[in-house]
């Protein structure tokens, strides 16, 4: 695995991720624990963790009957899961692939869902309707440069009173050399314009590896990511930091259970994993 810092058109970044990410659906197919689904009361581990933080903001503590619109959905396993709360969910996704294994894990599971294939950057444009909650989760934005863009996409999707969710890997944890043996910064935290360009054939879950292993992504410091949400008209309502993530960011993590993995003591309470961010709009 390589990274280089580079100046890079966006177009051209979208469409090598969308590439990369193309080639990652067999490999997650196999590794998402898909068949789990075939029982109707399985949740994925993100949804599981992600619900007690967010049906707090929902009327009647639920996401029965609410419409939700899920960015970035990649094969589904967290779209099902929400809308096997009773959500009426439509998944959002730029790979063709990834929505054709969503749907058809849906279908497997008896739920209804609509799918929507966009860049998150136009999601607006492309999806019908508006929404009580716009959720997303784990390995997301670091995928965009303009997260101005993403955040007015959000706001544009909800309806008033609506309610916007996100939980993602902490970027104090992303400025780590993931491959030390301790706690020491190797990447940027704050962003100067240009893209991490990243050469990996491999992939955060399953054995498999992919053809096209170039990807771009971004940083974004927990200021920015905030600012942009508030740039957009939305109301901060709760932020959280945490000590779990649920894939391996580096070789020194334990598993912490339900498929989570957290630092070794001491370092568990030195470096954050995630954040969360609940937000209103008006």
């Amino acid at each position: 695995m390589s990274m280089d810092h580079v100046d890079v058109d966006w177009e051209h970044a979208r469409d090598t991720n969308r590439a990369n990410w193309d080639d990652r659906v067999p490999i997650h197919e196999g590794a998402y624990a898909r068949d789990a689904f075939a029982d109707p009361a399985h949740r994925s581990d993100v949804v599981r963790e992600d619900l007690p933080a967010l049906t707090p903001w929902l009327p009647g503590r639920s996401l029965d009957g609410l419409d939700v619109c899920h960015l970035q959905c990649h094969i589904g396993t967290d779209t099902v899961s929400l809308a096997r709360e009773g959500a009426r969910v439509t998944g959002v996704d730029f790979s063709h692939p990834a929505l054709v294994s969503a749907a058809a894990l849906a279908e497997r599971s008896g739920v209804d869902v609509t799918w929507v294939e966009s860049d998150v950057l136009d999601a607006r444009a492309a999806v019908p309707g508006d929404f009580d909650v716009v959720y997303t989760s784990i390995g997301t934005i670091c995928w965009l440069a303009d997260l101005d863009r993403w955040a007015a996409q959000v706001a544009a999707l909800l309806r008033p009173g609506g309610v916007f969710f996100i939980r993602d890997g902490h970027p104090a944890m992303y400025a780590l050399d993931e491959d030390a043996d301790e706690l020491v910064t190797r990447h940027r935290y704050f962003p100067d314009g240009t893209a991490q360009q990243w050469e990996d054939a491999t992939t955060y879950a399953g054995d498999g590896t992919v053809s096209q292993p170039r990807t771009y992504e971004w940083p974004h410091p927990l200021s920015e990511i905030v600012n942009a949400l508030l740039g957009a008209g939305l109301r901060l309502r709760r932020l959280d930091e945490g000590r779990t993530l649920p894939w391996r960011f580096s070789s020194r993590m334990e598993e912490a259970g339900d498929g989570s993995w957290t630092w070794p003591e001491p370092d568990r309470d030195r470096i954050p994993t995630t954040y969360t961010i609940v937000a209103t709009r008006d």
